[in-house]
């Protein structure tokens, strides 16, 4: 298997490497060399390195939303929200938690091995090699860097090269604000992510589909080296009959919608109990209507598919059920109205995958047991929401499905918790990231025993005799 296979080109034609193999070895050898140095360690150096790129993120903030805008259309509002207001309030969190995240834990020893102390001692894991996709790719390349950062490692980031202005920007960027020695930007696609594939990590970082995530997985095993992998999968969204209508609808629609569907959290289908279904596309489509007006297209707040490859694939998707809002295209525009299905067969195309776009397809239930049931024959999800009013009900969702997270009358807002670990589970991912839990991730808790030399009992050492037995089983 490799990366050709499943790495979308950029929309430019171009086929020039912007990395040459020599220099792309030549940026992995000097941010080791400068971990290997020690400089990293110091929570001094960490803190500075975090408020300069909190700096990049402040100083740049319109041209950063420019590329945003540039590569999928993104509204300065969701530009903000989601990437770089989002990335300060990450780095602000960081800096307040991470003296407390790095102390050493003392923990108790026990008996036989006294007199001695003995703690957990956080350690930076290494050089991190950070794969950011497309979608969000201002805010999935630094925010796994935030934590690589905090947790004293030196990096690689390869930014997506589908989002090119996006990825033009941070190689701008980043050597500018950040230590050049320790952080390293390669920009570029197949044959660059290859090559940084070949070389030795202490711990990779990557963000996209499952197809790569085994590339990714494959290429980490020759060296051992340990994987997070953030994917995604069909999210489903459960609607039971006890729900408040208007509020389910619109936040619903904004989950779904936001930045046009590409979001691997987003909604990817809804489960109507059928008490309420025809309700709640009436509520949908007046949802719709509301936040994007008659003409979505015309709407400055309605983002774009972000390539011609991606709009082909999702038009293919809209046959596959009956049309409740939406459907209209334009290629040239790379437009995609937004869209909601009903009588939606499981077995069709637009069940078949993880559907990335501004499309919503429907099914309904005539119990939120069957809705369960439909959620756990299908491989466990990124995320998983659930709108009830009845807490006996969200409760027997939560206790039998298995997602990476789970949002209760709403979509995609446990994503900004920042104490909330974000991860998949089984075919959505392993591993995961977001304050604490991304300081975890980039970091080794090394176990260390101080025994004093003061006292020196003999029990342990031989000859062993029956007396020193029975004391050893009194201490243990």
């Amino acid at each position: 298997m490799t990366l050709s296979s499943h790495v979308e080109p950029a929309r430019q034609t171009t086929t020039k490497r912007f990395a040459s193999d020599e220099e792309i070895v030549a940026a992995v050898e000097r941010v080791r060399d400068t971990f290997d140095s020690g400089a990293t360690r110091a929570l001094d150096w960490r803190e500075r390195e975090l408020r300069q790129l909190e700096r990049m993120l402040v100083d740049n903030e319109p041209d950063l939303l420019e590329a945003l805008h540039s590569d999928l259309g993104r509204c300065r509002f969701e530009g903000v929200v989601a990437e770089t207001g989002f990335l300060v309030n990450d780095i602000r969190h960081t800096l307040k938690q991470l003296r407390g995240w790095a102390k050493p834990k003392r923990v108790k020893v026990p008996l036989a091995i006294h007199p001695a102390k003995a703690v957990i001692q956080p350690e930076p894991l290494g050089v991190a090699l950070i794969i950011a996709p497309w979608n969000y790719p201002l805010q999935l390349s630094v925010g796994p860097l935030i934590a690589a950062i905090a947790a004293g490692n030196t990096a690689v980031v390869k930014p997506s090269e589908i989002a090119p202005a996006t990825s033009a920007i941070l190689s701008k960027l980043l050597p500018r604000y950040l230590d050049s020695t320790a952080y390293a930007v390669i920009e570029g696609g197949v044959a660059e992510t290859t090559k940084l594939l070949e070389q030795r990590f202490d711990h990779i970082f990557y963000t996209g589909n499952g197809s790569v995530g085994r590339v990714v997985m494959t290429a980490a095993a020759k060296h051992l080296t340990p994987v997070t992998l953030e994917l995604g999968g069909k999210s489903p969204c459960i609607v039971d009959s006890e729900v408040d209508l208007d509020v389910a609808a619109k936040r619903i629609v904004w989950g779904k919608f936001f930045n046009a569907g590409q979001t691997c959290i987003a909604p990817d289908y809804l489960l109507l109990h059928e008490s309420i279904a025809e309700q709640m596309f009436e509520k949908i489509k007046a949802t719709i209507r509301e936040f994007y007006g008659n003409d979505p297209q015309s709407s400055s707040d309605f983002a774009r598919i972000v390539n011609e490859r991606h709009f082909d694939r999702l038009s293919k998707l809209l046959d596959s059920g009956k049309v409740v809002a939406g459907g209209t295209t334009d290629r040239t525009a790379r437009y995609i109205a937004p869209t909601v299905l009903r009588d939606v067969d499981p077995d069709s195309p637009v069940m078949a995958e993880e559907i990335f776009g501004p499309i919503l397809p429907c099914m309904t239930v005539a119990s939120v047991d069957d809705a369960i049931r439909f959620v756990t024959a299908r491989s466990k999800p990124l995320a998983l929401y659930v709108f009830s009013t009845n807490k006996a009900t969200t409760d027997r969702v939560l206790s039998r499905t298995s997602s990476g997270g789970v949002c209760i009358n709403d979509c995609v807002s446990h994503y900004a918790a920042p104490e909330l670990p974000f991860g998949g589970v089984g075919e959505s991912g392993m591993g995961a990231y977001h304050g604490k839990a991304g300081f975890d991730t980039f970091t080794h808790q090394k176990s260390v025993l101080d025994k004093s030399t003061r006292v020196d009992p003999p029990l342990r050492y031989p000859p062993y005799g029956e007396d020193q037995l029975k004391w050893v089983k009194r201490l243990m």
